[in-house]
C-alpha cells in the first residue's frame, strides 16, 4: 500500500533540490568569473537553457509559445537580464552570503513596484516588510562605513532588475504558460549577451574553456533551469507561508560555503541584515495568509 506523501514534505523536498540548486550556480559562477566576462557566462546559460527549455517544449507542444505580447515579454526579459547581470557581476567580486543578502532586497522593490504600476495597496503589513527590508540592507551596506563596495551596488541595482521581472511575469502569467516564459527568457537573453561580447570594445572577448571549466558551464546553464523549475514545483504544493522562509535558508548555508571552500568570514553584519529582512516578509507573509484564509 502507498503511503501518500503530505503536500507540505513534497514541497520542503522541492526546497531542498532548489536550494542544492542555488548554492551550484552561485559556487559555478564564483568559479567562471575568475576566467571569464560576465557577458560571456550569461551567454553560455541561455545557450543552454533554450536546449533544455526548448526540448521541454518539444515533448509539452510547440502551440504554447504562441503569444500576442512580445512587448511584454521584451520588458521582462531586459529587466531579468539586468538582475542577471548584477547578481554574476557581484559573484566574483564580493563575498557569496552578501550577494545573497542583497538578492533578498527583490521583494521590497516588488512591493514598490507593484503599488506603483499595478496599483496594488501598500497594507501596513506590507510597510513593515519595507521598513525591515530597508533597514536590513543599511545594516548589510553600512554607508559611511568604508566598506561598501562597487559590486554591492550592483547586486542591489540586479535585484530591482529582478523586482521589475517579477512584475512582469504576474502580468505575463495570466496569458502565457510558464514554459513559455521561460524560451522566450533564454531565447531573448541569448543576444543580449552575445551583442555586447561581440561589439564592446572595454569588454573581454569569447575565451574558449578548458577541462573542468566547462563543468563548471554545464553547471551554470543547468542549475538556473533547475533551481526556478523546482521552486515552482514548491509554490503548487504549499504556500508562500512554507515555501518562502525555506528560501532564506539559502543564505547560512552560502555564507558556510564561502567560509568553508572559500575562507569567507562569516559577517555578522549581513547575517543581522537578512534576519531583519527576513522578518519583516515573514510577517506580511503571515498577514497575507490570513487574509486570503478569511
Amino acid at each position: 500500500m502507498a503511503v501518500r506523501q503530505h503536500p507540505v514534505a513534497g514541497a520542503a523536498l522541492w526546497m531542498a533540490a532548489a536550494l542544492v540548486s542555488f548554492i551550484l550556480m552561485a559556487v559555478s559562477g564564483r568559479e567562471l568569473a575568475a576566467s571569464f566576462s560576465t557577458f560571456q557566462i550569461l551567454l553560455i546559460r541561455s545557450v543552454i537553457g533554450v536546449l533544455l527549455i526548448g526540448g521541454l517544449v518539444w515533448l509539452t507542444g510547440w502551440q504554447q509559445l504562441r503569444t500576442h505580447r512580445v512587448k511584454a515579454h521584451l520588458g521582462r526579459n531586459i529587466a531579468h537580464f539586468a538582475g542577471q547581470y548584477g547578481w554574476f557581476y557581484g559573484l566574483g567580486l564580493i563575498s557569496l552570503a552578501e550577494v545573497i543578502a542583497l538578492e533578498f532586497t527583490t521583494p521590497v522593490w516588488t512591493a514598490l513596484l507593484a503599488a506603483l504600476v499595478l496599483g496594488e495597496r501598500l497594507t501596513a503589513p506590507r510597510w513593515l516588510a519595507l521598513l525591515f527590508g530597508i533597514g536590513g540592507l543599511l545594516l548589510i551596506l553600512r554607508p559611511g562605513a568604508g566598506v561598501m563596495h562597487p559590486a554591492a551596488l550592483a547586486v542591489l541595482a540586479g535585484a530591482m532588475g529582478y523586482a521589475a521581472a517579477y512584475i512582469f511575469t504576474k502580468s505575463l502569467s495570466g496569458t502565457d504558460t510558464p514554459l513559455c516564459i521561460l524560451f522566450y527568457m533564454t531565447l531573448m537573453q541569448l543576444p543580449m549577451s552575445l551583442i555586447p561580447l561581440s561589439l564592446l570594445p572595454d569588454q573581454p572577448q569569447w575565451v574558449m574553456p578548458q577541462g573542468e571549466l566547462w563543468v563548471w558551464m554545464l553547471l551554470v546553464g543547468v542549475t538556473a533551469m533547475s533551481a526556478h523549475y523546482c521552486m515552482t514545483k514548491a509554490f503548487q504544493l504549499a504556500d508562500a507561508g512554507v515555501v518562502v522562509p525555506l528560501d532564506f535558508l539559502r543564505l547560512p548555508l552560502i555564507a558556510v560555503v564561502g567560509f568553508v571552500f572559500y575562507g569567507e568570514a562569516l559577517d555578522v553584519w549581513v547575517l543581522l541584515g537578512a534576519l531583519l529582512m527576513f522578518g519583516g516578509n515573514l510577517i506580511n507573509l503571515r498577514a497575507e495568509w490570513r487574509r486570503q484564509r478569511a
